[in-house]
């Protein structure tokens, strides 16, 4: 199965997934990075890895529909049967995402439906909520509002704060978004409609995962 990646930074995520690959966790090939941005650091990630790594600059298009006809052709040129968004700041029309539909997955740091959108660390902490965690999904039109693949929680602990959630919640992804690539890969996810299956079941709920480690607050 042949994966692209688009991103915007830093991609600590796309490195996850890039380590993933080299150690056979996904059977599957990383053809190619997308960026927005030309500086992005992704964009070195990938060169390093021997991935092609591609610029599609927002800001040189007229208008969103001509910046997503790009990435449309680039990703059809590259045969690409999988796009997973890794921190790719730009919301994608509802042409692109039903062009790929099924083929279209993100990660969100929320427990979704919780807190869809931005500065979710934020709002975890203003609400005092016990547990907080990220989300693999298939990407729709709406944001943040596709079928629901897997979930990976923690606790808010009392002395957390934006910054220790944020770096926690990294943890939690760097390990769920590859394992979710590989089942991906491995044929075990699909969605029909608006439904996500794993092993030819339908996901009523979100397959969870509980971070041990991160279970547990320090007194």
């Amino acid at each position: 199965m042949r994966f692209a990646v688009l991103a915007s930074g830093n991609g600590s995520n796309l490195q996850a997934m890039i380590d993933a690959v080299q150690q056979g966790r996904i059977q599957a090939e990383l053809v190619g990075v997308i960026s927005n941005i030309p500086d992005a650091y992704a964009l070195q990630r990938a060169k390093d890895a021997g991935i092609r790594a591609l610029v599609v600059d927002h800001r040189q298009f007229a208008d969103r529909d001509a910046f997503e006809a790009e990435m449309i052709a680039v990703l059809l040129n590259w045969q690409v049967d999988v796009i997973v968004l890794a921190g790719f700041m730009r919301v994608l029309t509802a042409n692109f995402v039903n062009r790929f539909s099924g083929q279209l997955i993100n990660i969100h740091p929320s427990l979704l439906p919780a807190y869809k959108g931005l500065n979710t660390h934020q709002r975890v902490l203003n609400t005092g909520d016990r547990f907080h965690g990220c989300t693999v999904h298939f990407v729709t039109a709406e944001l943040d509002s596709g079928a629901v693949i897997a979930q990976s929680v923690l606790q808010v602990c009392p002395q957390d704060n934006v910054q220790s959630l944020k770096a926690k919640i990294h943890v939690l992804e760097h390990e769920l978004y590859p394992r979710i690539m590989g089942w991906i890969a491995a044929g075990r996810v699909a969605l029909l409609g608006n439904q996500a299956y794993l092993d030819g079941q339908p996901l009523l709920e979100p397959v969870r995962f509980m971070h041990e480690q991160l279970m547990r607050c320090v007194k």
